[in-house]
């Protein structure tokens, strides 16, 4: 029988000693009702709660778990490093092996840095772009989320209009926004920031239109500015690549982050040639992006992203888990939308327009063993089975058939649809 004692009284001590209970993309605010907070455990596909209630997990910690979670050949390099060196004065070799590797990896990259967040990789590439040749405006889709620091935070608290001044907005793959945003910079364009497709949460993902893309490339050789690609959250979820050569465009800088060390911190920022010399103009770093661990972890993922067919395992996986959903949805009467990549889906549904079907929905599966997010993308991992998303599809059933059971009775967060005002 499920409970959730243990975390209620965790939540209760937290709240004494942590702003607001929890903060960032956990914030409880965010979260369905009764959804766990704290964690004991994650093993392969499944994460298990201080209560002791295990899941399928579908968020795989926002993205960091590619492989699954405690993956033994990650974990042996892992052990391996620590017992000779980790965090040091300087770096270890593997620092250049890990460079090398990535550069052979990916098509656009001639030099690459590493660091620790998503935040950090970005960050890196929005300076970068502005050393290049000395200029400040920067382009950004509307509502796109390249982390959490000042410039770029989807949350205004603590944040100034001088933090934002020279950030231009565009639409998402609307080719002529883009342009007429370039315009509004004129001869001040440092660079653009594309995500590797539309994935904003509350929102249908959306892949990205090839003509948008090339109008991306050709604005930034024209202006002679810099085109950068966050894939933080898509690489080597798409491809064995940055995710734009799907596409056919190469941008001048990639960011990197979550899936590279399959759960140990670091993230990276890969460039060409034409963007080297501004690279060793700027001075970024940070006392624990040299650590030895996680570029063992992240050399280790990397053979295996190369050597192994995990990523069109994570795709037949996906394709099913999305012909599951779809098809229950429908049974029961539902319209279901269930977009992006098979590898980093978003589920939502049709006529919930203050999520309280999704919310509700995601809150029953919880309580049934699998952990779905009914505001951002999920995420599938080269470990799930068939066998897996057959005990998900159960759940789901299940838990169609409480939301449509109850629909008349189900309520919104009333602190959710505040955030979302906001």
């Amino acid at each position: 029988m499920w409970n959730n004692a243990k975390d209620r009284a965790l939540r209760d001590r937290a709240a004494q000693v942590i702003p607001g209970g929890m903060y960032g993309h956990q914030s409880t605010a965010l979260m369905p009702d009764g959804f766990p907070q704290f964690f004991t455990r994650a093993e392969g596909t499944r994460i298990t709660d201080t209560d002791g209630n295990s899941y399928i997990d579908f968020m795989c910690a926002y993205g960091p778990n590619l492989l699954g979670y405690n993956h033994p050949e990650v974990m042996r390099a892992v052990r391996d490093q620590q017992a000779l060196i980790d965090t040091a004065t300087g770096p270890s070799p593997l620092i250049v092996d890990l460079a090398e590797a990535m550069v052979g990896m990916v098509s656009h990259a001639d030099w690459a840095m590493f660091c620790k967040n998503g935040s950090d990789a970005t960050t890196m590439a929005l300076m970068i772009a502005r050393a290049y040749r000395d200029r400040r405006k920067v382009l950004v889709a509307t509502n796109a989320y390249h982390g959490s620091l000042p410039w770029s935070t989807p949350r205004p608290g603590g944040v100034v209009p001088e933090d934002r001044a020279h950030l231009i907005y565009f639409d998402y793959n609307d080719p002529q926004a883009l342009t007429d945003a370039a315009k509004q910079a004129g001869d001040d364009l440092a660079g653009i920031f594309a995500a590797p497709f539309r994935h904003d949460t509350f929102a249908d993902q959306t892949l990205p239109d090839a003509e948008y893309a090339r109008t991306a490339r050709r604005i930034a050789d024209e202006q002679d500015a810099l085109l950068v690609v966050d894939d933080v959250r898509a690489g080597f979820r798409v491809t064995r690549d940055c995710s734009w050569e799907t596409i056919g465009v190469r941008p001048d800088l990639s960011a990197w982050g979550k899936v590279l060390g399959n759960g140990q911190p670091i993230s990276s920022l890969l460039g060409n040639d034409r963007a080297r010399a501004a690279a060793s103009k700027v001075f970024v770093t940070g006392s624990y992006w040299f650590s030895a661990v996680p570029m063992a972890a992240a050399l280790e993922t990397m053979r295996i992203v190369r050597d192994t067919n995990y990523l069109e395992h994570m795709q037949k996986i996906g394709g099913m888990f999305r012909k599951g959903l779809v098809d229950q949805a429908r049974d029961f009467g539902f319209a279901l939308r269930h977009t992006g990549p098979e590898t980093l889906p978003m589920v939502l549904f049709e006529d919930d327009p203050d999520f309280r079907l999704g919310y509700a929905f995601c809150a029953a599966a919880m309580k049934r063993g699998v952990y779905l997010s009914p505001y951002h993308n999920m995420f599938i991992n080269a470990a799930m089975t068939e066998a897996d998303i057959s005990e998900t599809l159960e759940a789901t059933g299940a838990a169609f058939e409480d939301i449509k059971r109850n629909r008349d009775s189900l309520k919104p967060s009333q602190v959710l649809m505040a955030m979302m005002e906001t």
